[in-house]
């Protein structure tokens, strides 16, 4: 994998634009920074190369969105086993993204998240089957979490859907998501490193990145101090609805090129 050197000024200087508004985002909503980074990093070099160069910055900012979050006690009292469930998920969605790395996962992330923006217009934002049964329905939604984790690279909306399916406040769901979030990229940066898919010198490159998705996503975190909950989920859907068309797109542009 040809690794940040190989890249022209301008090139180097996009990507760590891409990864301070990133950051800035997943301070913000305490998510996202996957969803941001990887397709737009990957339509100016590829994305086995978004990939890699994602991951250690993500986990950085997933860090600070956890610390930064009120209620984490709570909530990891609550669903301390979800991340237990999210490692299982994500150690079989790294293997599937070694073994087919060239599978459209961007299309179906894209899929999901519309499913997702569809949810609350069907009536099914909230299942009270799922408040019923949230142990069981939480192992089938952690397992899902995990694998596309670590193959679409962003565990965000299985996890949105169960945790507003059973009622989850935004303000408990931030610290929920990113529990699991750190697990799953744990994972993911483990079975991707012994795997050789990359050098221990691109990873190392990817420090001063980390170091611009955490001090932007500690700005981002004071505007989320700052906005109420309805704010926030109209905020987090248009998010997810551009995202969801930008994939639509580097999808069709891959197509084209083909």
């Amino acid at each position: 994998m040809t690794g940040l050197e190989t890249l022209s000024p301008w090139v180097i200087v996009y990507v760590a634009i891409v990864i301070a508004v990133a950051g800035w985002i997943q301070g913000a909503l305490g998510l996202g920074f996957p969803m941001i980074a990887t397709p737009l990093i990957a339509a100016a070099t590829n994305m086995q190369f978004a990939v890699v160069m994602v991951l250690i910055p993500c986990i950085a900012t997933v860090i600070v969105s956890i610390f930064r979050s009120p209620g984490f006690g709570d909530v990891l009292k609550r669903f301390w086993w979800m991340p237990f469930v999210a490692l299982t998920g994500a150690a079989i969605g790294a293997r599937l993204f070694v073994l087919y790395p060239g599978f459209p996962y961007a299309l179906l992330l894209a899929g999901v998240i519309l499913f997702y923006l569809n949810l609350e217009r069907l009536g099914l934002s909230q299942w009270p089957l799922m408040k019923r049964h949230d142990k069981s329905f939480g192992v089938v939604f952690g397992l899902l979490g995990g694998i596309s984790e670590t193959t679409a690279n962003i565990a965000a909306p299985p996890l949105i859907i169960y945790y507003l399916g059973i009622g989850l406040p935004p303000l408990m769901l931030v610290p929920a998501m990113n529990i699991s979030f750190f697990v799953g990229k744990s994972t993911q940066f483990v079975t991707l490193a012994a795997s050789g898919i990359a050098s221990p010198m691109h990873w190392l490159v990817t420090l001063p990145l980390a170091v611009i998705a955490t001090i932007a996503s500690l700005y981002g975190s004071r505007v989320r101090s700052r906005i109420d909950g309805e704010t926030y989920r109209i905020w987090m859907k248009r998010m997810l609805m551009t995202m969801a068309l930008i994939l639509l797109t580097q999808v069709g542009y891959q197509f084209l090129q083909a």
